[in-house]
Formats: C-alpha cells, structure tokens, sequence
C-alpha cells in the first residue's frame, strides 16, 4: 500500500469517527432538549396544580359559606313556620271559642224570646231552670221570689234538690240577700258548695230599684270547670231578662186573680 493510499484510509476512519461524534454529538442535544422539556413539563403540571388547589380552596370556602346562608336561611323559614302554625292553632282556637259564643249567644236570645213568650210564672220558672242547667251549666241551683209581704227571698224552683232543702233569704242578709239589696252579682271561681246558704254565685234579679227575686248556683256540673268572660255576660244578661219575665207573670196572675174576684162580685150581683 503507498503513502497516499494510507492517508486515504485515515482520513476516511477520521471521518467515520467524526461522523459518528457527531451523531452522539447530536443524540446528546436532542436528549438534552426532551429533557428539558420534560422539566419544563413537570414545573408547568406543579404550577398547575399549585393553582388549582388554591382554586379549589377559594371554591371550597364559598361553597362553605354558600351552605351556611342557606342553613341560616333554612332556619329562618322554619321558624316563620312555626310562627304561622302557632299563628293558626290560635286561629283556630280564637274561631272555635267564636264560634261558641255565637252559639250560646244565639241560644241565649232563643231562651230570652221563650221567656218573654209565656206570662205563666211556673213556665217561666222552668224556661229559667232550662237556661241556666244548659248555658251556665250548673247542677244545684235555685230560683227565689221576694214576697213583698214578709220581705224574704223564698225558694220556688231548684234543680239538684228538692225546694224545701234551701232556706228563705231575708233581704241584705248572707250572699243572697246581700246581692239582691245592691244589685251586684256574687260570683266565687269554686266548682261547687254543700252550703245552701252560701252559693258560688248569686245573680240578683231586678227591675229598676224593685226586688224581683235572684238566682242561687251551688254547684257545677263536671264538666264545668270554671266561669268564662261570656259566662258572666250571661248572668247580666239572664238577671235582666228573668226579672222582667217574672215581674210580668206575677203582674199578670195578679190582674187575673183581681179580674177573677171582680168577675165573681159582677156574677154575684146579677143573680
């Protein structure tokens, strides 16, 4: 092999192995530059991620708060309807309590008209007995008269117990005849006395200054427990109308026995 061919060959392996630095020259960059990029990748996703989770959080804390109003504004809606429950149970009470009123009201005007319907004093004796059993709801109770004559309240009508078990009432002595000398009604918040001279309400019956006679109440039946705001309107309500209703029974049974007396005088002296 000459000298030149020899160089040749050298310059041809220089060239082989400097291609080949090359190529791991370049291999080397390109590795280089993926690694890098992949290093620019993985900051990038951690900077993401650094981002969301503070996103996350200010979403997290609204949606916190978001759910806090709504538990308050939960809360305020119940209780308004519990208010308007509590608003409609009273409602319906105050409506039932009306309603009531109304009725005994109209029960009371039925019996008023029964007792100015009638001029026979043992009728309306017994309309009064009806009122006071089935609007006051009283069990033992009785109905005085004053006789003019000897000044006492004498029983005439009772419900529970016989007449004779109640006593005569001298007038302004004890609750009866206090209440009927001043015109003011006696009433106790007891259910019931077994003394028939002290009643749990005395209701006087008058007309205008005039002693007419007073209704004695001594015991209530079971189911009454106490007196109400409508029962007393009853007990103004009932004195007026029993006095008046017995003042004229008694005015007619005396026009009539004066008529039967004159009728008999006329019949006697035509004979």
């Amino acid at each position: 092999m000459s000298d030149r061919d020899d160089i040749f060959k050298r310059a041809d392996e220089f060239l082989a192995v400097f291609r080949r630095g090359a190529e791991f020259t370049r291999e080397l960059v390109e590795e280089n530059q993926r690694l890098r990029g992949q290093i620019v990748e993985v900051d990038r996703r951690d900077n993401d991620a650094a981002q969301d989770t503070t996103e996350w959080g200010k979403l997290r804390q609204q949606l916190l708060t978001h759910i806090e109003g709504l538990e308050v504004e939960k809360e305020d809606v119940l209780e308004r309807l519990r208010a308007l429950e509590e608003e409609n149970r009273q409602f319906a009470n105050r409506y039932v309590e009306i309603e009531e009123e109304n009725n005994n009201l109209a029960n009371l005007y039925v019996a008023s008209y029964q007792l100015h319907s009638t001029l026979d004093l043992s009728e309306v004796l017994k309309i009064i007995i009806e009122i006071v059993i089935n609007l006051v709801g009283a069990e033992i109770f009785c109905v005085y008269v004053h006789d003019d004559k000897t000044g006492l309240l004498e029983p005439v009508a009772a419900e529970g117990e016989k007449v004779p078990a109640f006593p005569s009432v001298p007038m302004g002595t004890g609750i009866v005849g206090v209440s009927v000398a001043s015109g003011d009604t006696h009433a106790t918040d007891s259910n019931g006395s077994a003394d028939y001279e002290s009643p749990i309400v005395s209701i006087p019956l008058r007309v205008e200054d005039r002693p007419i006679g007073a209704i004695a109440i001594f015991k209530l039946l079971a189911q009454k427990e106490q007196f109400t705001l409508l029962d007393h309107e009853l007990f103004t309500l009932l004195a007026g109308h029993a006095a008046t209703a017995i003042f004229a029974a008694e005015l007619h049974a005396q026009s009539e026995r004066k008529l039967n007396t004159i009728q008999g005088f006329i019949d006697l002296l035509t004979k």
